[in-house]
């Protein structure tokens, strides 16, 4: 009988005899040109085989699901996906499998043994997170360093608008009038004015009033910072232009007030707590150790005495003169038509124009446009905002440092008591 009546066709089934004959062939023979069969689990052997003649040649692939060889399992174990496709073959039987069908599937299996290779997507990530790292370290050590740096200059640095045309600067001093670096203190404000005195573009300045005043003694030398300057000064007057900040708006060269700003209120004020009787009935027993007998005439811990009352009577009465002769020499009166106004109250706008406290009813617009025309400018012009930086203010007030201001000292830190104790602070506030 002829070889190729007992080849089976492809995807027919093959006999026991067959199989047992096609089993045996690898083994038997030497020469490559013969056909011979091999398990599907096998197919590294196969391929080793079949590979000089796998284009011209046919062979054949059985499985036996009862006795499996030893490589079928070494090599089926590890692969899921060969295992699940020759289980159903295994199910129908020994079959036919064609040389090219039988070269795919040992392909297929030597690809999936291999060892998968790794993502480059890990070492990706990690040195994106690594320079986002390094930058945000060297923001923060920038960021820290200019905070540092402010603290030391008050958070004034050299950040000037450019300006190219005629121009009217604005000042913004909105807050209460002290010692904390920003607009509202003679520190800032010596900055910003300095900015406008440096810019030849810069023609005059407008500064915008919203304040109901505050530290005497810092409004005193924004007075003088204001009436020093050799530009024209306009003040705009929002809600609110009182006490020292209105001594300090008294040395421009004009204010303007709306209808409904309150302005004026020359006066000053001390203010002096005795907690005595609250401490006793809270049954909290006092005593202050000091080097005279009215040193803690200021702590609230004891009533005044009589002479005490009228010691600070007197500062109070000397700070308020400093007022009205700044008030006086800004405004151009006498100091008797001053102290007719010294009254602590303040005025709405109108009134105040009438009585001389304040120029023009006008708004923010009119004293631009005054500004421009005090500062000799014809035509259009420019307008830039000056300002602090904030910052280092805001860094400042976190770390509770004083910028030069007077103030009272802390009553539980009894060396500062002992040293810098002051008799109360005097404020002109509304």
């Amino acid at each position: 009988m002829d070889d190729r009546t007992n080849t089976p066709q492809p995807g027919q089934p093959v006999t026991q005899p067959q199989a047992a004959q096609y089993q045996a062939a690898p083994q038997a023979q030497a020469a490559p040109q013969q056909p011979h069969y091999v398990q599907p689990q096998a197919a590294p052997q196969a391929a080793q085989y079949a590979s000089p003649y796998s284009q011209a040649q046919p062979q054949f692939q059985a499985q036996s699901q009862a006795a499996p060889q030893p490589q079928a399992a070494r090599v089926a174990q590890p692969q899921p996906q060969a295992a699940q496709v020759a289980q159903p073959q295994a199910a129908q039987g020994p079959v036919f499998v064609p040389i090219e069908q039988q070269s795919y599937n040992a392909g297929f299996v030597a690809g999936a043994a291999s060892a998968p290779k790794k993502s480059k997507a890990g070492w990706i990530v990690l040195a994106i997170f690594l320079v986002c790292s390094l930058i945000g370290f060297v923001v923060t050590v920038n960021s820290c360093s200019a905070a540092a740096a402010s603290i030391g200059n008050l958070g004034m640095t050299d950040s000037a608008p450019m300006t190219f045309d005629d121009t009217v600067a604005v000042i913004n001093m909105s807050g209460t009038i002290q010692y904390d670096g920003t607009s509202c203190s003679p520190e800032g404000l010596r900055y910003l004015l300095q900015q406008a005195e440096a810019d030849p573009n810069i023609r005059a300045v407008v500064i915008r009033v919203d304040s109901g005043g505050g530290t005497a003694t810092a409004g005193e030398e924004m007075s003088n910072l204001v009436a020093d300057f050799s530009k024209p000064v306009v003040i705009s007057s929002a809600s609110m232009n009182c006490s020292a900040a209105y001594m300090i708006s008294s040395q421009a060269d004009y204010i303007f007030v709306n209808r409904s700003t309150a302005i004026g209120s020359i006066g000053t004020a001390m203010q002096l707590m005795d907690l005595s009787g609250l401490y006793g009935l809270l049954g909290i027993n006092i005593t202050n150790v000091t080097s005279a007998d009215s040193k803690d005439s200021s702590y609230g811990t004891r009533p005044l005495t009589d002479d005490e009352l009228a010691y600070y009577q007197d500062l109070v009465n000397s700070c308020n003169q400093v007022f009205i002769d700044m008030v006086a020499r800004g405004r151009g009166m006498t100091e008797d038509q001053v102290r007719q106004l010294a009254t602590g109250l303040y005025w709405m706008g109108e009134e105040a124009v009438s009585l001389g406290v304040a120029d023009q009813v006008g708004t923010y617009d009119d004293a631009l446009d005054k500004a421009a025309e005090l500062g000799g400018i014809s035509g259009s012009y420019d307008v830039v905002t000056l300002t602090v930086d904030s910052y280092g203010m805001d860094l400042y007030s976190l770390l509770g440092l004083s910028a030069g201001g007077e103030g009272s000292s802390s009553q539980s830190d009894v060396a500062l008591q002992a040293t810098a104790q002051l008799p109360g602070q005097v404020t002109q506030a509304a």
